[in-house]
């Protein structure tokens, strides 16, 4: 079950998610190495946390790490596990300036044990905030968080402790590890590129989608208020017609 969210202003979303594509685009295109856009990149979070928790926004959720992103050359991924955690940590104070709450979903286990440690010490230490909640999906795979799901079901239903009969899809969004969180309304790509690479397949079931061709580095607020006022411009039917929507607000 997710938990108690407090409804935000009038047409904010209340959860938006954001594919944070380009990063090495940029670096690449100014002749730099790509970890110059990953550093680049992190001051893009911090403008756009500083805009959503400002908007009213109460749920934040960044595609840090996939698990796709392992195959990358290992110099490449050790200096982004080293730039998420350094990160995080220079960042916790102005969080908690903020009354920012920090959450991790994904594979965990995978992560070097250190940054993991390191990063489970600025989520307890963000735990008692109660504004924006910022979630970093990391070693995050959407197929993974659903298998991981469904084996949870079945290990419980072998056990005598189910009901097969009783499965459905609550259920199952129950054991995923967003159950915590509504799902998404709005869904940000940056970078320009029409998948969905991987990320919150089953929660982002009826979000409303927003693609830039702006890379990662060089999104801003304006971008993001740009992307918050289409969202509220859209009617969301959820599989209803657009009179039915219309005379269920009557």
């Amino acid at each position: 079950m997710s938990e108690s969210v407090q409804t935000p202003p009038a047409g904010i979303p209340a959860h938006v998610a954001i594919i944070m594509d380009g990063n090495g685009r940029w670096a690449t295109a100014r002749g730099m190495e790509r970890s110059a856009g990953h550093v680049e990149g992190v001051n893009t979070v911090r403008r756009i946390t500083e805009a959503a928790s400002e908007m009213g926004v109460r749920f934040l959720t960044l595609y840090t790490f996939s698990t796709e992103n392992w195959q990358r050359p290992r110099a490449e991924v050790d200096a982004l596990m080293d730039l998420i955690v350094v990160a995080i940590e220079r960042e916790t104070p102005d969080l908690l300036r903020n009354n920012v709450r920090l959450r991790m979903i994904g594979d965990i286990d995978r992560m070097p044990p250190g940054a993991r440690e390191r990063l489970e010490q600025c989520i307890a230490t963000t735990a008692h905030c109660t504004g924006l909640t910022l979630v970093l999906a990391l070693s995050y795979s959407a197929r993974w968080d659903i298998v991981n799901a469904a084996r949870t079901l079945a290990i419980d239903a072998a056990a005598g402790n189910l009901d097969p009969e009783t499965l459905d899809a609550d259920a199952l969004a129950s054991r995923l590890s967003t159950a915590f969180m509504p799902d998404p309304d709005l869904l940000i790509r940056t970078g320009g590129d029409m998948r969905l690479s991987n990320y919150l397949l089953w929660e982002i079931a009826y979000s409303e989608i927003f693609v830039t061709p702006t890379y990662w580095p060089d999104f801003n607020k304006a971008d993001f208020a740009r992307a918050i006022a289409e969202y509220s411009g859209r009617q969301r039917r959820f599989g209803l017609t657009g009179e039915q929507v219309t005379s269920s607000k009557k």
